[in-house]
């Protein structure tokens, strides 16, 4: 039989949880600014990650490397302004929480009290284990992410499938287990085969997220910008686009920039 979906007013980490409980899928999708967080927050998505992909999609840098602890607040107080139901995630940035504990700790309080975020995202598992337990000893929430992680890339030297052998399958199934025990409230799975993903989400009480993870774990994230078609360039298989919004945008603006030539805007009635 199945269960009735609950109208969350306003999603937590804990209706994340119930979500699972109640075999109902997690929404997230990224937003980097106060329009767009908006409207995605208006569409009930349940959770909205800023993520360090800004540094891509907002900033044009090749990695997530580059942005920084302040530009993450930036974007962060920006999203936090907007909404009124999802959960808001921030990405603690490359460089802010990896080899010292304390500056991790740091790193998440700044970003909880100046931007008002709900919950902090790590990469990475037992290797940084006592940056997470400062972090949610101070109360903080953190959701974590394993498989692929973009801040490791110059490691990885490609953005292909994760643990796909056996060795690192492994490594992945007990890092997901060892953040649940911490205390994570979610993990985000990047690239991962669906088979593992599955078999991480069915061995766990906590969501797991998925991009690039197949269908049967908690819940699926994308980067907005990529499920609009606002980037063009970008064709991994996991990425469904619900419009093509680089055309549906090209086509406008030249429409302007002809209107404008023409004289054609504006018109009497568009002026005092």
């Amino acid at each position: 039989m199945s269960t009735a979906k609950k109208d969350y007013k306003r999603v937590t980490v804990k209706s994340l949880t119930e979500m699972k409980s109640n075999g109902e899928k997690i929404s997230m999708l990224t937003a980097y600014d106060y329009t767009m967080a908006k409207i995605v927050d208006h569409a009930k998505v349940d959770v909205i990650l800023v993520g360090d992909s800004a540094s891509n999609v907002m900033a044009g840098h090749e990695t997530t490397l580059p942005i920084t602890l302040d530009q993450m607040i930036y974007h962060a107080s920006s999203v936090i302004r907007a909404v009124n139901r999802a959960l808001v995630v921030v990405d603690l940035p490359f460089g802010s929480y990896q080899s010292d504990p304390k500056e991790a700790l740091r790193s998440a309080i700044r970003i909880m009290k100046e931007s008002g975020g709900h919950a902090v995202k790590l990469e990475g598992g037992r290797e940084i284990k006592e940056s997470i337990k400062r972090i949610l000893h101070a109360g903080i929430p953190v959701m974590g992410h394993l498989g692929l992680t973009p801040q490791s890339i110059y490691k990885f030297g490609t953005y292909t499938v994760r643990a796909k052998e056996e060795e690192e399958a492994k490594k992945l199934k007990e890092d997901a287990l060892f953040l649940e025990k911490i205390g994570c409230f979610a993990i985000v799975l990047e690239k991962v085969p669906a088979q593992l993903a599955q078999e991480v989400a069915e061995s766990l009480t906590i969501p797991i997220i998925g991009i690039g993870a197949g269908g049967q774990v908690d819940g699926q994230v994308l980067v907005t910008h990529d499920m609009l078609g606002m980037t063009h360039e970008f064709h991994p298989r996991f990425l469904r686009r619900y419009l093509d919004m680089y055309t549906m945008m090209t086509d406008a603006f030249k429409n302007y920039v002809s209107d404008v030539k023409s004289k054609d805007f504006p018109n009497k009635e568009e002026q005092y």
